[in-house]
């Protein structure tokens, strides 16, 4: 076939997207911000939750989903995570990815917060999204008509009358805009979690390919739900490493700085809550003890065991002088993971003909208010194998139209000067639109980063320029959308309106609609 297929992001979603174009005979360009490699799937620990587990069924996963949801999951959506996970994941272990397996040589399942059974299967310990990665990565070069650009960033998504056309990229290299058409277009770029100051996400986590679609007028939606993973490390000079869940799933707790385990008072399931409300908990613990940190003890787990199953995190804290066999692990909420996005279908279509969306980029409704831990893989295998399904059936049945290149004088760029405004814009956005929220703050940010954003909206010819429009344009639309919510619910948490009873409808907006109203 000579129609191509341009997808954009190289984690998990983007890799079984372009896998499966491939393998339906479509020429597929894979285009990511770094290297190939460099991707938020490579750093996940915890593992994917699929019902493989004989003691398990498809009616608890489901459950345990729109549970952590609040309320406010598709439940299509779910079930078809829940039953094609499996499938999907038998797959990923035919191309060759290695998961733990116990004595007797069946997979070997954990737990995390708000699943009632084990279900939960990983790799090399804590290192299941390196291998997921790696599997993708080395099936994905089998294949020889698939193409990788990595160092480019998305700018743009030209369209005509709500169509797909083609889109812009930087090459960061060159800091030249390139060009590039297809028969459809798959984003597949991840979320948005790297806009706050303090993350668990790579820095390259920076919406962009939400900001592209919301530009191109895709409709975007629950863009106020960013999930704070209550267990970052905090220790002076040593960056915030991801303490997964997992850990308090195989017996870790939590403790204040007197020694106290303290979840109990705020939440029935204690240490096992959904991660909403232990972020929340740790934040009003520190509030109430006046301390910056609290501390994750799995001391009592032994040398040995965490050594073999917490290899990763082990080895990690080691580096910066912290045997946690021995040693509390200092900890305290970072923006993790955002469930809102572009939105779609259970066939990953968006509002813009051609442009399907899979991953963390999009909404579709399977994580509703709070992802429920380990969901997260999982989506990006099933979703993205459905946007491929998608894709290819558009672009094998529709004309390629013709586009003009756009003539933009890029602005010039003080480096310098824009990664100040940049780290100036995490911290506001940290304290505007953290793990608890107010009105009087998010109205703050919402004006000032919608100015911010409209004096940026021309591009630069430098990553830092982008970065500085993308995050001021997701200020603004998380701020908004969080401010149209009366009340609280899930992963968002307004002090002002803590109820939850008016929460159970979907938040959704476009540019038009905001810039008619700002």
């Amino acid at each position: 076939m000579s129609k191509t297929i341009l997808v954009i992001g190289s984690g998990v979603a983007g890799l079984t997207s372009a896998i499966h174009c491939a393998m339906k005979g479509f020429n597929t360009i894979v285009f990511s911000k770094r290297e190939v490699d460099f991707c938020n799937t490579d750093k996940a620990q915890g593992g994917i939750a699929v019902v493989l587990n004989s003691e398990d069924d498809y009616k608890k996963h489901i459950e345990d989903t729109l549970r952590a949801g609040a309320g406010l999951c598709n439940r299509e959506a779910v079930e078809i995570l829940v039953k094609e996970g499996p499938e999907r994941v038998k797959e990923l272990i035919s191309w060759g990815a290695r998961f733990d397996k116990s004595k007797n040589g069946t997979l070997d399942f954990t737990r995390e917060a708000a699943h009632s059974v084990n279900r939960i299967v990983h790799a090399l310990g804590d290192a299941t999204g390196h291998e997921v990665e790696q599997t993708l990565l080395k099936k994905a070069k089998t294949l020889k008509n698939i193409t990788f650009k990595p160092f480019t960033i998305l700018t743009r998504i030209l369209t005509k009358n709500k169509k797909f056309l083609a889109i812009e990229v930087l090459d960061t290299k060159s800091e030249r805009y390139e060009y590039y058409t297809g028969g459809a277009l798959i984003l597949a770029s991840g979320g948005y979690a790297a806009i706050y100051k303090n993350t668990t996400n790579p820095e390259i986590t920076t919406g962009d390919g939400v900001v592209a679609a919301f530009m191109a007028g895709a409709t975007l939606e629950d863009m106020e739900f960013v999930q704070f993973h209550p267990t970052a490390l905090k220790r002076y000079n040593a960056p915030q490493f991801l303490i997964s869940e997992s850990l308090r799933g195989e017996g870790a707790y939590l403790v204040n700085d007197r020694n106290e385990r303290f979840m109990e008072k705020y939440h029935r399931l204690g240490d096992l809550a959904p991660r909403d409300v232990v972020a929340r908990s740790i934040v009003f613990e520190m509030k109430e003890r006046n301390i910056d940190r609290v501390y994750l003890d799995a001391t009592h787990l032994g040398e040995e065991f965490l050594k073999s199953r917490f290899p990763t995190i082990y080895s990690e804290c080691l580096k910066y002088g912290l045997d946690i066999s021995k040693e509390a692990i200092p900890v305290s909420p970072a923006a993790h993971y955002t469930m809102g996005g572009v939105k779609t279908d259970i066939d990953t279509k968006t509002n813009i003909e051609g442009l399907f969306a899979a991953g963390e980029v999009a909404c579709n409704g399977v994580h509703g208010a709070n992802r429920l831990a380990s969901n997260s893989i999982l989506e990006g295998l099933v979703y993205g194998k459905r946007a491929a399904d998608s894709a290819c059936k558009f672009a094998s049945n529709s004309e390629q139209i013709g586009f003009e290149k756009p003539k933009i004088a890029p602005k010039p760029c003080n480096k310098q000067f824009l990664r100040r405004r940049i780290l100036d814009l995490k911290e506001t956005i940290w304290e505007k639109l953290g793990v608890i929220r107010t009105i009087k703050g998010m109205k703050e940010i919402l004006n000032c980063s919608w100015a911010l954003f409209l004096k940026n909206y021309q591009p630069y010819n430098c990553e830092e320029g982008i970065t500085l429009r993308n995050m001021a344009a997701l200020a603004s639309i998380i701020a908004y959308s969080a401010l149209q919510r009366k009340g609280s619910i899930g992963a968002h948490y307004c002090i002002d309106t803590p109820h939850s009873y008016e929460s159970k409808e979907h938040i959704s907006l476009s540019i038009d609609e905001m810039a008619g109203k700002l």
